[in-house]
């Protein structure tokens, strides 16, 4: 990723902001189990940068 990732959690807003998707997108992998890792914080939920960072770096070898 050429941006740089906070130093904090991701809402799914911020993920799909980082990465340019609708954000219904990013309710579907979520759905589907095909994006990165998610986790609840009570009803809120939230990505840890460094698995976003990780999710991304498989999708680009995977293209590869």
């Amino acid at each position: 990723m050429s941006r740089e990732l906070p130093d904090r959690y991701l809402t799914p807003i911020d993920l799909a902001d980082l990465l340019g998707v609708p954000i219904e997108t990013v309710y579907q992998w979520r759905r589907k189990h095909t994006g990165p890792k998610g986790f609840r914080v009570g009803r809120h939920l939230r990505y840890d940068p460094e698995d976003v960072r990780a999710w991304v770096a498989t999708l680009m070898e995977e293209a590869a």
